[in-house]
């Protein structure tokens, strides 16, 4: 992914208002961003640890989303997979919902996946960040292909929300 500045960032939301996206901590650590390695920005709301962001470039243009994370509870200590890059965690696992972009946002419609509770999908496909025994299945395909599989996975889920 090519490095995004604030504003790139801030203007790529599809499913908030622009002074929602105005108001939205952006992460201040933009440059230290391994830029390189990620196939889309993900972070939490340092403000407010309900609510995430993920940015994606999708067609040579940032799209963006706003999403609801609830809080862990005690069912979350169990395995589960994220959706989007097919790693399994103990307890690293949340229901992201995102409200739907336009109309049927603002009818209070919205689109849930399973993804990993830190957004490092990119990281945990490569192997730069570890989520512990058993969180990666073993798989014939190349690393080029698990991160396709990662790209197509978040831009369904981002079609979903611009549907």
């Amino acid at each position: 992914m090519k490095p995004l500045t604030e504003r790139e960032i801030r203007a790529a939301f599809v499913n908030c208002t622009k002074g929602a996206a105005k108001r939205l901590s952006v992460p201040r650590d933009l440059a230290e961003r391994p830029w390189d390695d990620l196939d889309f920005l993900g972070w939490r709301d340092p403000q407010a640890p309900d609510r995430a962001y993920l940015v994606i470039e999708l067609e040579g243009r940032p799209k963006g989303l706003t999403l609801r994370c609830p809080g862990p509870s005690s069912w979350q200590m169990r395995r589960s997979m994220c959706t989007m890059c097919l790693t399994t965690h103990g307890g690293g696992v949340s229901l992201m919902v995102a409200p739907k972009a336009g109309k049927a946002g603002q009818q209070g419609n919205s689109v849930g996946a399973y993804i990993c509770s830190d957004l490092a999908c990119s990281l945990y496909v490569r192997g730069k960040r570890d989520a512990g025994a058993g969180s990666r299945l073993h798989e014939t395909i190349t690393l080029e292909e698990k991160i396709e599989r990662t790209v197509v996975n978040v831009a369904a889920f981002v079609a979903k929300v611009t549907a």
